[in-house]
């Protein structure tokens, strides 16, 4: 904060009553490439956008987050840290909810929510880096892992 605010010019106290503190930094250096990717699995073509299957949506979906995890990762590393937690991320919740929705379209029972939560802590930034950075897992075997994941949790295999 201290570099950010000699960068720009300004004392520390602008930087802080602006952002409010490092996570809302951080947060802001990644609201448009967020909206980016909320845009395209919410109003974007299928297979991520509306238009295929709930499952071929969940898995377009688990794609593009690892996608974007590999890009921004470390951003949201700092993002989280620096908060709460990922549950006082707002665009958590709505990645939760959207898987959520997916799932009750493929008639996925009992407590969708439930599961929804418990396949996004699977994109978790955190999870995801140190499965590529300390055991060297491709991001092609992280997407088919998700693959296998989402269709078995809604084929119930």
């Amino acid at each position: 904060m201290d570099r950010l605010a000699e960068q720009a010019g300004v004392g520390k106290g602008t930087v802080f009553r602006r952002f409010g503190s490092r996570a809302g930094l951080m947060q802001t250096l990644l609201s448009e490439s967020e909206a980016e990717f909320q845009a395209r699995f919410m109003f974007g073509p299928p297979p991520l956008g509306p238009g295929a299957p709930g499952l071929e949506r969940l898995i377009a979906f688990g794609a593009g987050r690892i996608g974007y995890v590999m890009e921004y990762g470390d951003l949201a590393l700092a993002a989280d840290s620096a908060s709460r937690g990922l549950a006082e991320v707002p665009a958590a919740a709505l990645w939760q909810r959207h898987i959520e929705v997916l799932l009750r379209e493929e008639g996925f029972e009992p407590e969708p929510w439930l599961m929804a939560g418990s396949l996004a802590s699977t994109l978790d930034p955190a999870r995801l880096l140190r499965l590529v950075r300390v055991y060297g897992v491709t991001v092609d075997r992280l997407v088919a892992s998700w693959t296998d994941l989402v269709t078995r949790v809604v084929r119930g295999a």
